[in-house]
């Protein structure tokens, strides 16, 4: 994915050991890995880890074939650790193991609680099952490789680094360590509205009276939605999209809501969620602002919110309304801009009246909309 293409954070965290993924006896020690480049976040390191043992496993001929199949079964992504783990053997109890271990790094590093198995697997390119099939051995490497590089790093079973035309489909087979980022953005769309609620930024929308809750609420619906694309780097994996609606409450605050938007996965495709963005009866004025982010697996949400909130607190109601996409921008910590940002698109203005086509800000997307009447049952 390019950087009109759903584009990974690199998200500024406390350092934290890399995981001691060798299992002993249970996994080869593979030659010493790289030095990850400067500016590979926290969940690159971990899933290059991963990537790096799971290649020197795959020496185990059952674990092989168990691969093989799972993914044949799940070509989205087979979950990692209970792949491994329904394997008898020193080798996949290893595995499964030190994914686990892995896999509440990940959600540490994100900012979310353990939610149990994130890291998953699965085959770069369906076009490399046949090969797989033929006994080629495969190898492994991370979906998350910065969409830039000339050239993918990828582990055989020996542990040794193969580079990878970043720009090819490879013929040998490749699998692809990701993470799970719808169940990861469910978790982190929680947290983040928690989060700002917390801090008074996302407060509860005042109880509406009798009559109001009767008659129902006025939304904004989106009809369909894209975002562009230059080129697909054969090595990326699906997107996950939210976005951060912002405006003035009832009460004068600055208010944000949070909207899951885990379908918004590749671009260049148009789709049509019929998916309620702005629920009019939360705001004060008859204006909000959209910011369009995705989580492509580094985005941690609790950092995200603490940003928000501690920008928009300064920001008072003037009897007018204020466009607060800047300071949602602003708010961003400075490291989430170094080479591959999580924002993605930003809409100003948009209005309960607003309708048809509107084009984003930054002309990386669109979405058509319509007002949207609620009535209650």
């Amino acid at each position: 994915m390019s950087q009109s293409r759903l584009r990974r954070a690199v998200v500024a965290l406390t350092a934290l050991p890399l995981l001691a993924l060798g299992a002993g006896q249970a996994v080869a020690a593979p030659a010493p890995a790289p030095t990850p480049p400067p500016a590979a976040s926290q969940v690159t390191a971990i899933e290059d880890e991963v990537a790096r043992a799971l290649a020197a496993s795959l020496a185990d001929p059952a674990l092989r074939e168990r691969l093989r199949s799972a993914t044949a079964a799940a070509p989205a992504g087979a979950e990692l650790a209970p792949l491994a783990a329904g394997l008898s053997g020193a080798t996949a109890r290893g595995l499964a193991a030190a994914t686990a271990r892995a896999d509440r790094a990940v959600a540490t590093a994100k900012g979310l609680g353990d939610l149990g198995p994130l890291l998953r697997v699965q085959l770069a390119d369906p076009s490399m099952r046949a090969a797989l099939e033929a006994g080629t051995e495969p190898l492994v490497a991370i979906a998350g490789t910065d969409e830039h590089a000339r050239t993918v790093r990828a582990y055989d079973t020996a542990g040794r680094v193969r580079g990878l035309d970043a720009t090819t489909l490879p013929t040998r087979p490749v699998y692809l360590v990701d993470i799970d980022t719808a169940k990861a953005l469910t978790a982190g769309i929680d947290l983040l509205q928690r989060e700002l609620t917390a801090r008074g930024i996302a407060p509860a929308a005042p109880q509406p009276s009798s009559a109001q809750a009767a008659a129902g609420w006025w939304g904004t619906k989106i009809t369909s939605v894209e975002v562009n694309d230059d080129e697909e780097p054969w090595f990326k994996g699906a997107a996950e999209m939210f976005s951060l609606v912002s405006g003035f409450g009832p009460d004068g605050k600055v208010r944000v809501d949070s909207v899951a938007m885990p379908y918004l996965q590749y671009d260049g495709t148009v789709y049509y969620p019929n998916q309620i963005l702005v629920n009019w009866s939360n705001y004060k004025y008859n204006l909000a602002d959209v910011v369009l982010m995705e989580d492509d697996g580094d985005t941690n949400y609790l950092a995200l919110a603490q940003a928000v909130a501690a920008v928009l607190l300064t920001i008072a109601d003037q009897g007018a309304y204020i466009p607060l996409v800047n300071a949602v921008l602003a708010a961003l910590p400075a490291s989430w801009w170094v080479d591959d940002p999580d924002y993605v698109e930003s809409w100003y203005t948009l209005a309960r009246s607003s309708s048809g086509r509107l084009n984003g800000a930054r002309g990386n997307g669109w979405m058509t909309v319509e007002p949207y009447w609620v009535s209650q049952l």
